[in-house]
């Protein structure tokens, strides 16, 4: 049933968007009691917000706006007819609906509904007006039903009758309601909740005082990162108790002649009164039966004691109950929607609580845990994924409507997969699945699950370093040789091959390591390591299989099917799961090989049919139809890699499997071991973009009448690209060189034997070799150069590892970045702090696989101990390297233990390798760890890791990191991480796999944000948020709201609405990025930390202060989590804060933070980054408030001389400075004027500085020592988008923002100045000033300096958030911003949540 379950709630989501500018998916059906609360709460805020028309004016437009296109282009249909629902208890509500519900839809808005959520078994009856009764099947559409559009319409709930498997769902239902444990509370929810209640009590009280904004301890934590390691954990409400106990009783399973009356389950009950009940659950209802002790009587005890459902029936025989369950069910609905609503695949938490929660007795948890183990799943409930899957890829998709429909089914299904694989594979590692082919060697065994297919992948990695010492090939070849005698080649060849990890001889596409020196060696070695590197998959040959399936799903081509697919790493083991090709485990299906090779090229299969498709396929990948021989010399034309396999399964449907070089090989990587290194699909996009550019650049030049046509590839995207390049035949390489399109051939540089003429073939390797060339000499450097100049500015290891592959970059490119960014130390950090990790990790998964199910825990603790402390290996004969050691071992023991080396290197061991393993992870000790993780990252990284890398990693980042990867979870207690072992084995709370999955994306909805983003960046508000909105409501239909892009959509929508000036509206949608990004990101991702970041701006632009402090302090514990106190992110943040403390006239805690800013900049960037220049322009401008005008004018010098140094005299942002140097300078000559009239106005506030300077002598000092100039960095790109990555605005914005934001905001201020309120619009710092002119106007009408101030950081935070004046440097920062934008969250905004809806509802009731 939840298959379609968001479907129409969704659409009422979309609804709301546009009635009132809120898209909160209201989770109860109540919408209209609903809306009102929302809307009078809306009033409510922007009466805070004291937003005038003009604001109102624009929303009110965006959103007619948003109405009109979504209707006109989407859904048609997204008008909605009330229908009254009448309940089995006579209640009645009012749903809203479409026509084009599903009556599935219904039955999910009523189980979110307070009224009905409890009430699971039941038929529903359509009334409609002219008296006819329809019953509803669920699968029906409502249109196909009656017209519910004339109105009068009413829906009845019928009881239905019980059945054995929907009894036991009721109960499971029940439950799950009387637990809370399924509503994810966000701290910024009951931060915002306890602000609200502080605030109405102070005004109940008639107490208008300001209220003391309290300081924030965020200076201090930033010292002791470890010590808030407990403060990332905030337990969510307490449990509500409203029984103490609901178990299947021990009378169950009922009787026979109990069966034939309708008995179906019987239940013990202890309610909160102590009283005992047995309960009898019949086909048609619940009722109290009269059995005491041990003998059954299954009368009734008491006529009232009966009721359809169960919780019907507990509320009448426990009054607690019922007070308990009302409360539960408010608590509920107080919550925002987003936090009721269950998470995909949520992200492991690297931290548990501690101390540990009590471990208490729960019959319903035992009893569910017991049942659902492996194996006993009834076999009627066996899901057929593939045959799911594949019907859902042939859904038509015409229409947008229809492509919503079909995306949604498509993101279930694989979701639900996943969900499957990840419990299948902890089955097949824990030993509960039994293989199916138990007689072959261990390495090879396979399992079939829940209709899903398992096979283990080795890591290849590990393997080499072990070789290296080895050094002798040809033990490894004897090692694994005699494993080819497989009995049945062919048909277990295909079983394999239905994995995707192929073994047995097919396994071409999963050949590892030794496979390119194939290359080099003599003829016959190179058969022999085929023949043994081919058996197993490697981690390497996973992933490229991943990544290459996810490739075709994308492409999409009719007729050419994948099989559903994920990889699961636990304890060490990679499992790869897929879905079941047809007919595969059913007997010798050798002849459905039509496409491709099973074993490495020696027999090459070809068909026109598959052929034509694949070619399909091949254009929308720009890869290249080309001819290749099998090994008796026969020539094949193939469009896809030699390996790949193509099937035709049992249900006729066209399978291709083994899609492990979608891309080309790597020509910078061709040496042994790197078979699998090859180039990323974003370089080929971004390479075929930037040829088509430059070609279409010569074109214009050269000949006019062709322009307009070539001009459009640059923009285009792929699909676009290739329509053009379609209809020339690509394979000849001289025409390759005209066409509109690169197509790249994906079997050079193989071991396979190109056919064709030389010219061709080198032609083709010329192309690959160009792509690697420009991965190495443009894109890298261009990379480098953005992370120096904070263009891209990620956090921690998974935002750089996902800022590398948005540029095309593969991570083992890593180690160039590392010595690209040496003279920055927190980049050098990021970059070696990851190296060190992913060393670690593969060793860590090597230990795991060694340790037996007692020994996880203390072996895990040893590691750590040996890695963050200082440990000594235990025993008398410390064994120098664990790795080699284990090697020798290995090829000794080879022939005896077949298989044992391989598959996860060994999982089930003899006596002899038991005793081994006792040791094994003792054996570790600090030396050896470090030593092998030198080597690794030396093998794979090319990085030297420098002598003291123990001493200089960031322990905190790096443990985060490592139990992220590794899927530990530790006790978010203070460890003492000097200690030589801080770790105990009760630190280690659990191990949980780690998942990498193919769930299909909405490309519809990405390209809609795209578009809305160029929009923004041109100041088109509300087209903008038209399109964002657009994009909000199909992803909303499709993947539901809990999903990263949903996150996006709410971010950008947050930006637009605080750029039109409605901050009630931007904290809204900002609170519901926060809670999506805390709950699938985690609660410490960088992107949580910035929309925590984001709404405390937003919060200070509705004079929030003390909230925005409160989320500030949190975003500041987040970073320091994340990236170490020492990054960038953290000291705009600082300067953020500071900001804040300024607007509430603490200049003290103000100038405390800019001095840390000012600090961290010239320690990290260099004295002469543009970022150092920004603090000084903000203590200018701190100065400045508190009437210190020399001061101001000293610093201001700074900033402009290091702004001259890095941007030049003439950029604008120079020019602002100057003005900025002047005005302080007449304000100084203006102040001393007065002075000598006699009006020594400003005396106190400059007195007050002299102050604060005193009591702060170090402030003197920071300042004096940063007068002295110094290393400088390359700060060519300008501040305008460091400020964007401070504010954390990535987005790029033109001009037209700016002015339009600068009128809106200029209303709101006069407005305010009218009702005397102090405003700062555009809640950001630094950077420059309106100009000079409107400051001389403001210093000569005599404003109070408190209203100059106002006004200055006003335009001052505008230009911080990176609008800054036109110019080149400027127009190439907006490219770079807006090519970087979705790869890593860039300063502060890049990741945001959604504040006001639960919010909003708590201020509704409290103005109730």
């Amino acid at each position: 049933m939840a298959g379609k379950s968001n479907k129409g709630r969704n659409r009422r989501g979309a609804h709301n968007t546009m009635t009132a500018s809120e898209s909160a998916v209201t989770s109860d059906a109540l919408v209209n009691d609903n809306s009102s609360a929302l809307e009078s709460s809306k009033a409510d805020a922007n009466g805070v917000a004291t937003a005038d028309e003009s604001n109102n004016a624009i929303l009110e437009l965006t959103e007619s706006e948003t109405e009109n296109s979504a209707s006109q282009q989407k859904q048609g249909d997204l008008h909605l007819y009330p229908v009254s629902v009448k309940t089995q208890s006579g209640e009645k509500l009012e749903l809203q609906l479409n026509p084009g519900d599903s009556v599935m839809d219904i039955r999910q808005f009523l189980l979110d509904a307070p009224e009905t959520c409890y009430i699971t078994c039941y038929d529903l009856l359509l009334h409609t007006k002219d008296g006819s009764t329809h019953h509803l099947e669920d699968y029906n559409e409502i249109s196909e039903v009656a017209d519910i559009t004339t109105g009068g319409s009413s829906l009845e709930i019928v009881p239905a009758l019980y059945d054995d498997r929907s009894i036991r769902a009721h109960v499971h239902r029940t439950r799950e309601l009387l637990s809370l444990s399924t509503l994810h509370a966000s701290l910024s929810t009951s931060l915002a909740f306890q602000y609200e209640t502080s605030q109405s009590k102070s005004s109940s009280s008639g107490d208008t005082a300001k209220t003391e904004v309290p300081e924030l301890d965020g200076l201090g934590f930033m010292d002791d990162v470890a010590g808030s390691l407990s403060n990332l954990l905030f337990s969510s409400s307490k449990e509500i108790k409203c029984m103490d106990g609901i178990v299947f009783s021990s009378f169950n399973p009922a009787p026979s002649y109990r069966r034939l009356v309708g008995d179906l389950i019987y239940l013990d009950v202890v309610t909160l009164e102590g009283n005992k009940y047995c309960i009898t659950g019949t086909t048609k209802m619940f009722y109290v039966n009269s059995s005491t002790g041990n003998t059954l009587d299954p009368r009734l005890s008491k006529t009232t004691f009966e009721a359809t459902t169960l919780v019907g029936l507990l509320q009448k025989i426990s009054p607690k109950f019922k007070k308990a369950f009302r409360e539960i069910l408010e608590r509920r609905a107080s919550a925002h929607p987003f936090e009721n609503v269950q998470s995909l695949l949520p992200p492991n938490s690297w931290l548990g609580l501690y101390p540990v929660p009590d471990h208490k007795r729960d019959a319903a948890r035992a009893e569910d845990a017991l049942t659902l183990s492996y194996g006993s799943e009834l076999i009627g409930m066996q899901r057929d994924w593939n045959e799911e899957l594949q019907s859902c890829r042939e859904f038509p998709h015409t229409t947008p409507q229809e492509r919503i429909l079909r995306d949604r089914a498509l993101y279930k299904v694989t979701s639900d997969f996943v969900d499957a694989a990840i419990s299948g594979a902890i089955g097949v590692i824990s030993r509960c699945i039994p293989p199916i082919n138990p007689t072959d060697p261990e390495c090879f065994h396979m399992y079939v699950h829940n209709n899903i297919f398992f096979s283990f992948a080795v890591d290849g990695d590990l393997e080499q370093l072990s070789k290296k010492p080895a050094s002798n090939a040809n033990s490894n070849i004897e090692s694994l040789s005699p494993v080819n005698g497989s009995s049945d080649k062919a048909s277990s060849s295909l079983l394999h091959g239905d994995g995707g990890i192929a073994n047995g001889e097919k396994c071409g596409g999963s050949t590892t390591k030794e496979q390119d020196s194939v290359v080099d060696v003599t003829s016959d070695v190179s058969a022999e390591t085929q023949l043994t590197e081919s058996e197993q998959a490697t981690y390497a040959s996973a992933n490229n299989d991943l990544k290459g399936t996810k490739a075709y799903q994308e492409a999409d081509v009719s007729g050419l099917y994948n099989l559903a697919m994920a990889i699961i790493d636990y304890r060490g083991h990679r499992v790869v799961a897929q879905s079941v090709l047809p007919g595969i485990l059913q007997g010798d299906k050798s002849d459905s090989l039509l496409y491709g090779s099973v074993d490495n090229g020696k027999k090459i299969c070809w068909n026109e049919d598959f052929h034509s498709k694949v070619l399909e396929a091949a254009k929308r990948l720009h890869l290249k139809e080309h001819a290749v021989h099998d090994g008796s010399g026969n020539v094949f034309k193939l469009a896809a890699p030699v390996e790949c396999k193509g099937i035709v399964g049992s249900d006729d449907r066209h399978y291709l499997l083994d899609l492990m070089r979608v891309t080309p090989r790597d020509a910078n990587y061709t040496g042994p071991g790197s078979r699998f290194c090859i180039l990323r699909p974003e370089l080929i996009t971004a390479f075929c973009q930037a040829q088509a550019a430059e070609r279409s650049k010569c074109k214009s030049e050269g000949d006019a009448s062709l322009s307009s046509d070539s001009l459009k590839a640059p923009g285009v995207d792929e699909q676009d690209l290739t329509k053009e390049g379609r209809d020339e035949d690509a394979s000849s390489p001289a025409q390759t060189e005209s066409s509109e399109e690169i197509l790249f051939n994906p079997n050079v540089f193989t071991e396979f034997k190109l056919s064709g003429s030389q010219k061709e073939i080198s032609a083709d390797e010329e192309n690959v070799r160009k792509v690697s060339l420009y991965l190495k000499d443009v894109v890298l450097p261009k990379f480098i150069q953005d992370l120096c100049t904070l263009e891209v500015s990620p956090m921690d290891g998974q935002t750089l590892t996902e800022a590398l592959h948005a540029h095309g970059i593969n991570v083992r490119y890593i180690g160039k970045v590392a010595d690209g960014t040496k003279h920055l130390p927190h980049l050098w950090d990021l970059c070696s702090n990851e190296i060190v990790v992913r060393s670690a990790k593969h060793i860590l998964k090597d230990v795991l696989r060694n340790t037996e199910d007692h020994d996880f825990g203390p072996a895990i603790s040893h590691f750590f101990n040996c890695f963050f402390g200082n440990y000594q290996a235990v025993g008398a004969k410390v064994i120098a390297n664990v790795v080699h050691s284990r090697t020798h071992k290995k090829d000794q023991g080879a022939h005896q233990s077949l298989g044992k080396p391989s598959r996860g290197q060994g999982k089930w061991k003899s006596g002899s390798s038991a005793r081994r393993n006792q040791s094994s992870y003792m054996n570790v000790s600090s030396e050896t760890l470090w030593s092998d993780i030198q080597e690794f990252a030396k093998l794979k990284y090319q990085f030297e890791l420098p002598e003291d890398a123990r001493s200089r990693v960031k322990k905190i980042s790096v443990i985060r990191n490592l139990c992220q990867k590794v899927g530990v979870t530790i006790a978010a207690r203070k460890y003492d991480l000097d200690s030589a072992a801080p770790f105990q084995t009760s630190d280690i709370l659990s191990l949980q796999p780690v998942v990498k999955h193919s769930v299909p994306i909405c490309s519809e909805a990405k390209d809609l944000v795209e578009t809305g983003k160029i929009q923004l960046a041109e100041g088109m508000l509300s087209e903008a948020y038209t399109l964002f909105s657009e994009a909000f409501s199909i992803l909303q239909q499709v993947t539901g709201p809990m999903h990263r892009e949903v996150a996006n959509c709410c971010r950008y929508l947050a930006m637009v609405l605080y750029h039109a000036g409605d901050m009630a509206g931007a904290i809204m949608q900002q609170h519901k990025e926060l809670i999506i990004n805390e709950r699938c990101l985690g609660l410490d991702h960088p992107d949580t930390a910035h929309s925590y970041g984001n709404m405390a701006l937003f919060y200070h632009g509705l004079n929030q202060t003390e909230l925005a402090l409160r989320h500030m302090s949190r975003a500041l514990l987040l970073l320091s989590l994340s990236s170490g106190p020492d990054h960038p992110d953290v000291a705009a943040t600082f300067i953020n804060v500071a900001m804040m403390y300024q607007d509430i006239g603490k200049m003290n805690t103000a100038l405390r933070y800019l001095q840390e800013a000012l600090k961290k900049n010239e320690r990290l960037l260099g004295e002469e980054h543009i970022q150092t220049a920004v603090c000084y322009h903000a203590l200018a401008i701190a100065f400045n408030c508190m009437g210190a005008f020399k001061l101001s004018h000293q610093h201001e010098k700074k900033t402009y001389d290091i702004l001259v140094k890095q941007l030049g005299k003439e950029d604008s942002r120079t020019r602002d400075s100057q003005n900025w140097m002047k005005t302080f300078k007449m304000r100084e000559l203006q102040m001393n004027a007065q002075k000598q009239k006699g009006q020594a106005l400003n005396a106190a506030s400059a007195q007050k500085a002299i102050d604060i300077l005193k009591a702060h002598p170090d402030l003197i000092h920071a300042f004096q020592a940063a007068a002295s100039g110094g290393s400088g960095s390359s700060g060519t790109s300008g501040s305008k988008s460091l400020n964007a990555a401070i504010i954390g605005e990535t987005l790029p914005r033109g001009r037209g923002v700016d002015e339009r934001a600068a009128r809106a905001a200029a209303e709101v201020r006069k407005k305010a100045q009218a009702r005397g309120l102090l405003i700062r619009p555009h809640g950001v710092p630094v950077q420059a000033l309106p100009p000079l002119t409107q400051l001389l106007n403001i210093i000569n009408s005599g404003m109070t300096p408190d209203a100059v101030e106002t006004v200055e950081t006003e335009g001052l935070k505008k230009e911080a958030n990176g609008h800054p004046s036109n110019g080149a440097a400027d127009s190439k920062n907006d490219q770079l911003t807006s090519g970087q934008e979705d790869q890593a969250p860039a300063g502060l905004v890049a990741g945001l949540p959604s504040s006001d809806a639960k919010k909003q509802k708590a201020k509704a009731k409290v103005s109730a």
